[in-house]
C-alpha cells in the first residue's frame, strides 16, 4: 500500500464505502450500517484525539521559535486580511445564488413542525468561549480556539522568560515530535475511515430524505465548488502567482479527508502538513492552520448561512431587502469568530437567522439533511484554511516556491513523515520566517 498513492487509497475507500453503503441501504443490512459507522467514528475519534496536544505544542515550539523575527506581527494582521477577503468573496457567491435560484420557492414543508435547534449562535459566544474557565477544561472538551488561547499566552511567557523556560520548551518539543509519529500512524487509516464515513452517509440518507430540498441541496454544492475550484485558483494566480493545480496536488489529501469526516478540526493535522508541504515555513502555519480550523470557514459561515437565509425567508414568506443581504455579509465576515468555539455551521445558521429577525425554526427544517451538506462545507473550509496561508507566504516571499512546484510528487504519508520528525527536532532559527531577497 505505501507504493500506493495516498490520495489513489482515500478515493479508493470513497468508492467501496459508497458501494457498501447501499447494499446495506437496499439490502436493509442494519448490521452493515452500524459496522461503518462505527469504524468511520472510530477514525474520527482518534483524529480528534491527537489534536488537544498537537495545537498546544506546536503553538507552544513556534511563539518560541519566532523570537527576533520582525514580521511575525505582519504575518498574522495579513492571514486575518485575506480571512475576512475570502469569506466576503464567498458569502457574496452564497447570496448571489440565492438570488438567482430560490431555494425555498415551491417548497412543500411542515413549517409548523419545526423546531429551533438546542445549540444557537451568540456575538458574545467569542469573548466569553475564548478564555476557559480552567487550563485542563479546553483540553478535556477538545475546544481548540481556547488551546490556542492558552498557548500563545503560555509561548510569548516562555519566550520572555528566556533560558530559563528552555526545559520546558524541550519538553514540548519531545511531546510534539511524540505525537507527530503517533498521528502519522492514524492518517495512515483515513482509506478504512473513508470506507466507514462514507459508507454509514450512503446507508442513512436516501434520495428519499434529500427530494424535497433538492434545489437547496444543488445550490450549496454549486456554491461551494465555485469557491473552490473558481474563487481559490484565481485568488491563487492573481495574489500568490502561484500555479492552482499544485496547489491542489499538495492540498488534495486534506480536502478529501474534509468531505468524509466533515471535521475541519479532526482534518487540521493533516492540513497543516499539507501546508508545509506546499512550501509555507512550519513556523508559521502551526499559527495559521489551527486559527483558521477554527474561524475559517467559507462553506459554514460564509456560503451555508446565506442560502440558508434566504431559503428559510422564502419558505416563511418573509421578504429579504438590501439592508438584509449586508447584515448576512457582515454576520458571515465576523460573525464566524463568534461561534468558534463552538458547533460550526448550525450555530452561525441560527446566529444570522436570529440577527435578520427570522424564525430559528426554520435552522430545524434543515438539520435532516445537514451531514450531507456537511461534507462539502468542510471539504470548503479546509480549501480555505489551507490557501490563505498559501498566499500570505507567497506575497511575502517565504514561501518555498520549489517545495511548491514538486508538493504532489511526493506522497502525504512517505517522505513528509521523515520532513515532519526533522522538523521537529531542529533548533529555531531567527531567520526562518525572513522575507526571501527581492
Amino acid at each position: 500500500m505505501r507504493k500506493f498513492p495516498f490520495s489513489a487509497q482515500i478515493l479508493l475507500g470513497l468508492v467501496l464505502g459508497a458501494a457498501l453503503g447501499f447494499l446495506a441501504r437496499e439490502g436493509d443490512l442494519s448490521w452493515l450500517a452500524s459496522t461503518l459507522d462505527t469504524v468511520g467514528g472510530l477514525f474520527v475519534q482518534l483524529l480528534k484525539l491527537a489534536v488537544p496536544p498537537l495545537v498546544f505544542t506546536a503553538i507552544v515550539v513556534s511563539v518560541v521559535s519566532l523570537r527576533g523575527v520582525a514580521n511575525a506581527a505582519r504575518l498574522a494582521l495579513k492571514t486575518l486580511l485575506w480571512f475576512g477577503v475570502t469569506a466576503l468573496i464567498a458569502v457574496s457567491l452564497g447570496i448571489g445564488i440565492g438570488l438567482l435560484t430560490d431555494p425555498g420557492r415551491g417548497v412543500s414543508l411542515d413549517v409548523g413542525g419545526a423546531t429551533a435547534p438546542k445549540t444557537t449562535g451568540s456575538w458574545t459566544d467569542f469573548l466569553t468561549g475564548i478564555v476557559p474557565t480552567n487550563p485542563v477544561g479546553a483540553f478535556v472538551e477538545g475546544n481548540v480556539l481556547q488551546i490556542v488561547f492558552l498557548a500563545l499566552v503560555v509561548g510569548a511567557a516562555a519566550l520572555l522568560v528566556g533560558a530559563a523556560a528552555e526545559p520546558f520548551v524541550a519538553l514540548n518539543r519531545a511531546v510534539l515530535a511524540i505525537v507527530q509519529k503517533a498521528l502519522w500512524w492514524v492518517i495512515r487509516l483515513a482509506p478504512i475511515g473513508t470506507l466507514g464515513l462514507i459508507g454509514h452517509a450512503v446507508a442513512a440518507y436516501g434520495w428519499d430524505l434529500l427530494a424535497p430540498l433538492a434545489k437547496f441541496t444543488t445550490a450549496v454544492y454549486v456554491g461551494c465548488a465555485i469557491v473552490l475550484f473558481v474563487v481559490y485558483p484565481l485568488l491563487l494566480v492573481t495574489a500568490g502567482r502561484l500555479n492552482p493545480l499544485r496547489f491542489f496536488a499538495g492540498a488534495w489529501p486534506a480536502i478529501e479527508l474534509a468531505f468524509v469526516s466533515r471535521s475541519s478540526v479532526g482534518t487540521m493535522p493533516v492540513t497543516q502538513r499539507s501546508v508545509e508541504r506546499l512550501g509555507v515555513p512550519r513556523e508559521y502555519a502551526s499559527f495559521a492552520v489551527p486559527f483558521g480550523a477554527t474561524t475559517k470557514m467559507d462553506g459554514c459561515a460564509a456560503i451555508y448561512p446565506a442560502l440558508a437565509a434566504i431559503f428559510v425567508a422564502q419558505v416563511f414568506g418573509v421578504d429579504l431587502g438590501i439592508g438584509d443581504y449586508l447584515l448576512i455579509a457582515f454576520v458571515s465576515v465576523v460573525g464566524s469568530a463568534a461561534t468558534a468555539g463552538l458547533t460550526g455551521a448550525i450555530v452561525m445558521l441560527t446566529l444570522t437567522l436570529s440577527t435578520l429577525g427570522l424564525p430559528l425554526a426554520g435552522a430545524g427544517l434543515l438539520l435532516a439533511i445537514d451531514p450531507i451538506l456537511d461534507m462539502i462545507r468542510t471539504a470548503t473550509n479546509v480549501a480555505g484554511q489551507a490557501v490563505v496561508p498559501t498566499i500570505v507566504a507567497a506575497r511575502e516571499g517565504i514561501l518555498d516556491r520549489d517545495a511548491y512546484a514538486n508538493a504532489g510528487r511526493r506522497d502525504l504519508t512517505d517522505a513528509d513523515e521523515t520532513d515532519a520528525d526533522e522538523a521537529a527536532d531542529r533548533p529555531a532559527r531567527r531567520d526562518d520566517l525572513a522575507p526571501a531577497p527581492a
